[in-house]
């Protein structure tokens, strides 16, 4: 592990063999052959939960019940309701939902020049992220444990909505196309209403050729994250600001963000917050808002139009 106060001291899965070997390959030196073990194990104070989205709440509450502070995968949970639950989870214990983009100093920047007002008024975000996976025995392709768009990427763009508008949409409306097979929404356009005339427009797929982006269109400039969702550790990132003075973009201003690991900087962050350092900046209150749009999005599909934020 790259983090000063972070070590990776074991890892766990239902079939000790493969326990065993993915700890040699990442040269972890303990391996359980059950999550109950590792739970148990005395020299864990926090788990990374990477489970199937089923499994996130059930893990993550009993992990809490044994004194593990929690940084759990996108999403929380299958719906705000079973988000709820973790409200359960001791006080002292920690526990969040692991978006790492909210981390990287390339979300903070645009962030700050939105704020500095070089943008201008703000009132348009759009965004895409596409991949394209049709294997049956993939975890994405399983409707009944949670398995589809919305609930893997689509969140991606309800996230970078929240962050940059600093407020919580009040209502949605969405189209969806699900796979006849898999029963998956494979691809879905949605239009999320922030009030004030602000929007969140995004499209995501999982069976569309691989692409994303984030961009933010202000009054006087639009600013853009280039490789926003899955950003390389190793290499130089970057991000444009256009105030329109082209229409192909040949005089916009590009600003280069070093290489830094998005997951790094995540864990850094929450051990600090478990070192009590200082608070995580994000909560179970804020995982289940987030849930919250996400449910609205599936509302809308069954209803055809616009759904309130509940």
């Amino acid at each position: 592990m790259k983090g000063r106060n972070c070590e990776v001291v074991a890892i766990a899965s239902r079939d000790g063999d493969r326990a065993r070997g993915v700890a040699d390959h990442l040269g972890i030196s303990r391996a359980h052959a059950s999550y109950a073990a590792l739970l148990q194990d005395p020299d864990v104070d926090a788990i990374y939960n990477p489970l199937p989205n089923h499994l996130h709440v059930e893990l993550t509450l009993k992990a809490a019940a044994a004194g593990k502070h929690v940084l759990c995968e996108k999403p929380i949970g299958l719906s705000a309701a079973d988000a709820e639950r973790l409200r359960a989870c001791p006080k002292d214990i920690i526990v969040a939902e692991a978006f790492m983009v909210r981390f990287h100093p390339q979300w903070k920047r645009v962030r700050e020049l939105m704020r500095s007002g070089e943008l201008g008024d703000v009132h348009m975000i759009r965004s895409v992220f596409c991949y394209y996976n049709v294997d049956p025995a993939n975890v994405r392709n399983m409707a009944d444990i949670g398995g589809g768009g919305i609930l893997d990427i689509g969140c991606y763009p309800v996230t970078a909505g929240r962050f940059f508008f600093e407020c919580e949409p009040e209502r949605v409306v969405t189209l969806v196309d699900r796979d006849p097979e898999f029963g998956t929404d494979r691809t879905a356009s949605a239009i999320a209403d922030f009030g004030d005339g602000r929007q969140l427009c995004f499209m995501v797929s999982t069976q569309a050729a691989g692409t994303q982006s984030v961009e933010l269109i202000g009054t006087r400039a639009r600013a853009e994250i280039i490789i926003p969702f899955n950003a390389p550790a190793d290499q130089a990132t970057a991000i444009t600001i256009d105030e329109g003075l082209s229409f192909d973009g040949a005089l916009a201003r590009r600003e280069i963000i070093a290489p830094c690991n998005q997951y790094t900087l995540q864990a850094e962050a929450f051990s600090r917050a478990v070192l009590g350092e200082e608070d995580f900046p994000y909560s179970i209150d804020d995982a289940i808002l987030s849930m919250k749009v996400l449910d609205a999005l599936f509302a809308s599909e069954k209803s055809g139009g616009w759904a309130t934020i509940a």
